[in-house]
């Protein structure tokens, strides 16, 4: 086919979105607030995984050094740790701040404090505070540290783990059930509208066909202007899903206590997912558009 004649055709494509703008304008809704609610649907989902693991890191191991160990024999330690490949951060605790939270916790006892101990704090041990990067397995990594020399104990809580664990799988049965059954849904709701589509202008198919056009170049203007209407429908569920992600992201980051007890900190801004879910509204928008429209003319071809 000459450059010529696929320009015609495309030309066509774009042509018939406004000439059947009604039609047009049914599957733009359609394609659009499909995307959107897969969209939504996807997003709740990483981010609710995201917010597992903001629970998971604060999930933490103690270590408690033995009694009267030296600044060196701390920093092997602490090196030692830091070398374990599921340790993520590391925090020092001296004998000071340990004497000095013991106090906090017990502020009843304040008075004991002062009166026998002080501020000596040489009774107490150094130690540490390590957060993981797998809950999965703190259990292990919990073993590998009491293992290191110098280290008194060393203590976790893997029911956390366990709980965090169970939750995710949870999390990721009933999100993939609804997003493949929206998925689903969208399909069949789209191939029926693109298929109303098509069959209002089923007598313009068959005339194009009883005067000897090929079945590609019936199809080229109907693959254009849906895959024109899918990719218009994808920028408005773009934006569309930008507002709402910003609206209630700038509501829940307000929440200080919420963000602190429950790892809501962990939302991902939607900066950093903007270019990829961009990418995926303009692809899969385009690409349901065009594929409907051309699948729904083959029953309309084969006359």
């Amino acid at each position: 086919m000459k450059v010529s004649g696929i320009r015609y055709l495309i030309n066509q494509g774009f042509d018939n979105v406004w000439k059947n703008k009604m039609m047009a304008f049914a599957t733009f809704c359609v394609v659009m607030i499909s995307l959107i609610l897969v969209g939504i649907a996807g997003l709740f989902y990483i981010n609710l995984n995201s917010m597992i693991d903001g629970l998971g890191s604060q999930n933490e191991i103690v270590v408690i050094m033995d009694v009267g160990t030296s600044e060196e024999q701390n920093k092997a330690a602490e090196e030692a740790i830091r070398s374990l490949t599921n340790v993520d951060t590391i925090e020092f605790i001296s004998k000071e701040a340990a004497l000095e939270r013991q106090k906090e916790s017990l502020p009843n006892a304040e008075k004991i404090f002062e009166g026998y101990i002080g501020t000596d704090a040489s009774f107490m041990p150094d130690g540490f505070s390590v957060t993981v990067l797998n809950n999965d397995v703190i259990a292990d990594t919990t073993e590998e540290i009491s293992a290191i020399q110098g280290v008194q104990s060393a203590s976790s809580s893997p029911q956390v783990a366990e709980f965090l664990r169970e939750l995710r799988n949870v999390v990721t049965f009933v999100a993939s059930t609804i997003i493949i059954a929206l998925v689903i849904v969208s399909l069949i709701i789209i191939s029926n509208t693109t298929k109303a589509s098509v069959f209002s202008r089923r007598e313009e198919i068959q005339i194009m066909k009883y005067v000897g056009a090929t079945n590609s170049f019936i199809r080229m203007p109907f693959f254009i202007e849906g895959m024109v209407t899918g990719f218009v429908a994808g920028v408005a569920a773009f934006f569309t899903t930008w507002m709402v992600y910003r609206a209630v992201y700038d509501m829940i980051i307000d929440q200080a206590i919420l963000m602190t007890t429950f790892g809501i900190k962990s939302i991902i801004p939607f900066a950093q997912i903007r270019l990829p879910l961009m990418a995926a509204y303009l692809i899969a928008g385009s690409l349901i558009g065009a594929l409907g429209s051309v699948i729904s003319t083959r029953k309309h071809i084969d006359v």
